[in-house]
């Protein structure tokens, strides 16, 4: 019984993150509004069930990222608000994961709505 409890809070303090992120990061909704845009065009795509499914698997990397981009923000924004060349780093490299991300899933869906 333990181990279902445990499911359950890790489970709310998940919905939790979620929540707080979605009221507070214009960059979170702001990508969230490109993987709905990708999800509703997916069905409509001319290729195989492997390709949508990796497609869609692609779109969740975007919303991964930010997530931790936030998280990374949050981190340094709790240690202190003075500047800081390795809290600017911090945010910086979280930047790129998203920008990385959002550049490896456009790259994907080019290539596969081309060669389709």
């Amino acid at each position: 019984m333990n181990a279902i409890k445990h499911i359950f809070y890790a489970l709310k303090n998940s919905l939790s993150g979620l929540s707080v992120v979605f009221k507070n990061e214009v960059a979170f909704r702001q990508d969230l509004l490109i993987v709905v845009i990708g999800y509703i065009v997916l069905p409509f795509l001319h290729v195989g069930m492997l390709a949508k499914c990796l497609l869609g698997f692609s779109l969740v990397t975007i919303l991964i990222a930010e997530l931790v981009n936030t998280a990374i923000e949050n981190v340094v924004d709790r240690i202190g608000h003075e500047y800081h060349d390795l809290s600017k780093n911090a945010k910086d490299i979280g930047s790129a994961i998203v920008m990385v991300t959002l550049i490896a899933v456009f790259c994907l869906w080019g290539c596969v709505v081309l060669l389709a």
